[in-house]
């Protein structure tokens, strides 16, 4: 079952903080806060789903442009030569909050991903990644 006290959907909720990077009526991007890679960005939707299985396929539908969209920006703003876009399911395979996201992690050749459960990185740490991409967004 969702539930709606995760940390994401507190985040929506404007009931804990991130360094937003990109919102629109369906979807909101910030930074990860243990980034893998400089940029690591979380894209989430609105709508409450526990994961890919439970989410409404109008609603999937509605929101991948949005993972496109960051995936562009992300890119672009931190230079990156590639993407690698991650989405996990259920404890088995991986997830660790239980709100539909996907990874965006900006790569460059001859960079590997950090491990994962790395280092919180602060609000102020994040800033210039965030607003590198964010001027990365066609208007």
């Amino acid at each position: 079952m969702y539930d709606p006290n995760n940390i994401f959907a507190k985040i929506l909720r404007g009931d804990a903080p991130c360094v937003k990077i990109y919102e629109d009526g369906v979807s909101l991007a910030f930074l990860d806060v243990m980034p893998r890679a400089e940029g690591h960005a979380l894209v989430i939707p609105k709508v409450p789903a526990r994961n890919l299985f439970d989410i409404e396929p109008e609603a999937l539908a509605r929101f991948m442009p949005s993972v496109q969209k960051v995936a562009h920006a992300v890119r672009e703003g931190m230079k990156a030569g590639g993407i690698t876009l991650q989405q996990f399911n259920e404890e088995a395979g991986g997830q660790q909050v239980f709100h539909l996201h996907f990874h965006v992690l900006p790569r460059w050749t001859g960079v590997s991903l950090r491990p994962p459960g790395g280092p919180l990185q602060s609000a102020e740490a994040l800033r210039p990644h965030a607003e590198k991409i964010i001027a990365a967004f066609a208007p």
